[in-house]
C-alpha cells in the first residue's frame, strides 16, 4: 500500500504533539503587522495582542500562496516518493488558501484536496479524525479515506466566542454603535461556521465564565456530538478557572477524550485574548 500523507494549514491550530504523532504536514498562513509579513505558527500570539495595545489596530491576515503549497507538496513527495497526499484545507469561503492549493495541485499526481468548510478546531477535528482513522486502518485505500473524510465535513460543528469586541471592531466586523452597546451590556456574540462562512448565530450576556458555560450547554443541546472526542479551543488570556470548569462539564457529559487547542496568531487576530470555542463531530 502507498503511504498516505495528510496536510493542512496552520489555521487548524493543531497541538504540536499531535502533529508529530501523526506526521501531519502543516503549511503556514500569514499575519501582517507594520508592513512586515510573519508566518503563523512562528509568530508569538502575545505579539499580536501587543500590536493591538500599541496601535489600536489588529494585524491583517493573508492566505497561504500557490508557491508555498507547491513547496509543501514537493517536500512531501521528496520525503515520501510513492505517497498519496490528502490535503485537508481551511474553508474556501473565508480564505483564498484553498484556491491556491487547488492551483498548486495541478502540477502533482496522487494529490487530493478536501475543503472542510471550517477553521481552527473545526478544521483540526476533521484532520485528526482522518489521522486517527489512518492509524486504526493503516491499509485503508485513499478513495475510502477521502469518502469518510467528506462524510464528516458537514457533521463537524464549531462555535466560539471572541474574547474581545475590541478586536472585532478593529477588524471591521462590528460597528462602533454595536461595539458600544455590546461593551455596556457585556454582550458577546457566538460565531459559528455555516456552509463554510463565519456567522454570528446568537448573543450572550455576562462575563466569560458565565458565557462559556452557557455556550457549551447550548452547543451540546443543539448538536448530537460523538462522545468519543471533543475539542476545546482557547486564545491566550482565558482564565484557568474557566478552562477547569469547562473541562469538568465536558467530562460530566461523558466525553472520553477532551483535547484543548490554543488558537495561533492568525486565529487570535480575530478572536482576541481570552476567547473560547468548541468543536466536535456529530454522530
Amino acid at each position: 500500500m502507498r503511504k498516505i500523507i495528510l496536510s493542512t494549514e496552520s489555521g487548524a491550530d493543531l497541538p504540536e504533539d499531535l502533529v508529530e504523532k501523526y506526521q501531519i504536514q502543516v503549511v503556514p498562513m500569514h499575519v501582517v503587522m507594520d508592513g512586515k509579513d510573519y508566518l503563523d505558527g512562528e509568530l508569538p500570539v502575545e505579539d499580536v495582542f501587543d500590536y493591538h495595545s500599541r496601535t489600536k489596530k489588529i494585524p491583517s491576515t493573508t492566505a497561504t500562496n500557490v508557491h508555498e503549497y507547491q513547496e509543501l507538496f514537493t517536500k512531501i513527495r521528496t520525503n515520501f516518493p510513492e505517497s498519496i497526499i490528502i490535503h485537508i484545507g481551511y474553508t474556501s469561503k473565508a480564505s483564498a488558501s484553498f484556491q491556491s492549493a487547488l492551483i498548486a495541485a495541478e502540477d502533482f499526481e496522487n494529490l487530493y484536496l478536501v475543503d472542510t468548510l471550517n477553521v481552527t478546531g473545526g478544521l483540526g477535528a476533521v484532520v485528526l479524525y482522518a489521522a486517527a482513522l489512518l492509524e486504526e486502518e493503516p491499509n485503508i485505500d485513499h478513495v475510502s479515506l477521502i469518502e469518510k473524510i467528506e462524510t464528516v465535513v458537514p457533521k463537524t460543528k464549531l462555535a466560539f466566542i471572541p474574547g474581545s469586541l475590541d478586536f472585532l471592531r478593529s477588524g471591521g466586523r462590528v460597528s462602533n454603535m454595536a461595539y458600544i452597546g455590546g461593551s455596556l451590556l457585556k454582550i458577546k456574540p457566538c460565531i459559528e461556521l455555516k456552509e463554510g462562512k463565519l456567522v454570528s448565530t446568537r448573543k450572550y450576556r455576562g462575563n466569560m465564565s458565565k458565557v462559556a458555560e452557557k455556550l457549551i450547554e447550548d452547543y451540546l443541546n443543539q448538536y448530537d456530538i460523538d462522545r468519543q472526542q471533543l475539542y476545546l479551543i482557547y486564545s491566550i488570556g482565558l482564565d484557568e478557572s474557566i478552562k477547569s470548569r469547562i473541562d469538568k462539564i465536558a467530562k460530566e457529559a461523558d466525553f472520553k477524550n477532551i483535547t484543548w487547542m490554543q488558537a495561533g496568531a492568525m486565529i487570535s487576530t480575530h478572536a482576541g485574548p481570552g476567547g473560547f470555542g468548541i468543536a466536535g463531530i456529530e454522530n
